[in-house]
């Protein structure tokens, strides 16, 4: 199973260790293969990459190129979650909506 996570998530208002964090326990505990969409790879790609944030992130997508379970600000297809950031109050609650869609 994919799980992607719209690529503004990944940039401030969000944590990036909330992100890391996300990213970490749907990977190893899930086993969720984990992937960022986005229109405009590169400079998320540099964004990601020398911070450590490429570690649980398999690949970097075209938007609307992998089907699974999305994280996103807006809603693009039925099931998404929809969050406006990921920071420390709300990555529980993120993880849990994974748990209950796996």
């Amino acid at each position: 199973m994919n799980l992607i996570i719209r690529d503004e998530l990944s940039a401030p208002p969000s944590w990036f260790a909330s992100f890391r964090d996300l990213t970490l326990y749907c990977s190893i505990f899930l086993h969720i293969d984990i992937v960022v969409e986005s229109d405009d790879i590169d400079p998320y790609y540099l964004w990601l990459k020398p911070r450590g944030g490429m570690d649980f992130v398999k690949d970097l997508v075209r938007t609307g190129s992998e089907k699974g379970l999305r994280i996103d600000t807006v809603v693009r297809v039925p099931g998404t979650i929809l969050t406006d950031r990921i920071i420390p109050e709300n990555v529980h609650r993120l993880i849990q909506n994974v748990r209950t869609h796996c």
